[in-house]
């Protein structure tokens, strides 16, 4: 077995195997791709900002590296709240008692979209050449089915050179996590970061799911977590051995799905992109609420930015775009503007998305989202920006369900979602 590879049990492969998923997740990508042109970051704390600026330090965090977590550092968090827990190196000075102390001061850098879309770029070429097919998640992340490449006795080997070749080729390091289900591999890849590498054997998912605190269950955020802990069940084994009925009452219909996927069960195949609907982006800041106007406007600048690159890779146009603001607790909010025509014009989408964000200024918001929609992937003109009249499409909407509550309290870290506002 190759080093760092980390296997549940030993498996003897036949005819009849499930697939060979892999999830590749790059490690801190943010901080990974600024250590590509910064190689003295290497090791040292690193915080990337949205809206920060050396000469005016605000904004929120967009990632911190592991070393800056140590310093309680994390996504979302105000630029002015991580810097009293991490002060700047550039602040420091260790002649100079007033001043920080250069051992405990980070580096922080403003968020460079461009430079991490092409590393990301890079990362999807690669694993294209290892697998077909490829579900990419986001900028950073993707799931694989190998099954065709290589086989269940050499797939720690398989998974490791395409770590190596990852970190060569691109000069980033990624967690691979490789297991028969994608739910069972996406976990895997959680399960050793930094840099890590776990096989879950065929057979060995609900073992190996078994002692990991509930919400490690794809699908369990803290509300549906919170309802479990309430009838004793706080480990994936528990909800395993749970009676059916008795998480039906928890949690509703969704009890049963995420038993099974406890119990090794995902019959969910790894899907390559299809021509979406719509692109959209979202991100969770403070459950409490976010006010400051400039956190709020720098997350939908980047999501804007994030959101238009995808469409732009994928040849796409759009003619609507719409935010997405939900204010605590659970209060959605939607506001789209639509055009007479399609076009593909991300400074545009940009002004429009947050010219849609300024009714929301002053109220606090938890969480926050950019789609564009009404997609076209062709070759047909834009619409000449001066024949563009907005219609007036803006909807609101504030009461939920229960269930439509439950869903925007469990979404996690921020990913790329086609047609989810």
């Amino acid at each position: 077995m190759p080093e760092g590879a980390a296997t549940v049990t030993d498996f003897a492969p036949t005819e009849t195997d499930p697939p060979i998923i892999l999830h590749v997740d790059c490690d801190c990508f943010y901080a990974a791709c600024e250590r590509l042109r910064r190689p003295h970051l290497a090791n040292e704390p690193v915080v990337i900002g949205m809206g920060y600026d050396q000469a005016d330090p605000h904004g929120a965090v967009a990632t911190a590296s592991y070393e800056a977590r140590e310093y309680g550092i994390e996504s979302a968090m105000p630029i002015s709240d991580a810097l009293e827990r991490l002060p700047r190196r550039v602040d420091a000075d260790a002649g100079d008692p007033a001043a920080p102390d250069p051992a405990d001061a980070g580096y922080y850098l403003p968020v460079e979209m461009d430079h991490y879309q092409a590393v990301g770029g890079d990362v999807h070429a690669l694993l294209e050449q290892y697998a077909d097919p490829l579900e990419p998640v986001s900028i950073d992340e993707a799931y694989l089915d190998v099954t065709d490449a290589t086989t269940w006795a050499d797939v720690d080997a398989f998974a490791q050179t395409l770590k190596a070749e990852i970190k060569t080729t691109v000069g980033i390091p990624v967690s691979i996590g490789v297991a028969p289900t994608k739910s069972a591999a996406k976990v895997a890849s959680d399960h050793d970061k930094p840099d890590g590498l776990v096989a879950v054997r065929p057979g060995d998912v609900q073992e190996f799911f078994a002692p990991l605190d509930i919400e490690s269950v794809h699908g369990i955020g803290p509300v549906t977590a919170g309802k479990l802990r309430e009838r004793g069940i706080d480990t994936a084994g528990e909800l395993a051995t749970a009676d059916p009925e008795t998480l039906v009452t928890a949690v509703g219909s969704k009890g049963r799905a995420i038993q099974q996927r406890a119990r090794g069960h995902d019959p969910r195949p790894v899907t390559p992109p299809d021509d979406p609907k719509s692109i959209s982006k979202e991100t969770s800041l403070d459950p409490e609420g976010v006010t400051d106007s400039t956190v709020k406007t720098e997350v939908v600048r980047e999501l804007a930015e994030q959101v238009t690159a995808r469409a732009s890779n994928n040849n796409a146009l759009y003619q609507t775009v719409g935010i997405k603001v939900v204010q605590p607790p659970f209060d959605v909010n939607t506001r789209e503007r639509s055009f007479s025509g399609p076009v593909q014009d991300a400074a545009l989408a940009k002004t429009v998305a947050l010219d849609l964000l300024g009714e929301f200024e002053t109220v606090p918001v938890r969480k926050l989202g950019v789609r564009v929609s009404n997609l076209s992937v062709s070759e047909r003109e834009q619409a000449p920006l001066t024949e563009w009249e907005p219609t007036d499409t803006a909807t609101s909407s504030t009461v939920l369900s229960e269930n439509i509550r439950q869903r925007l309290a469990e979404q996690g870290d921020p990913q790329a979602t086609l047609d989810e506002f």
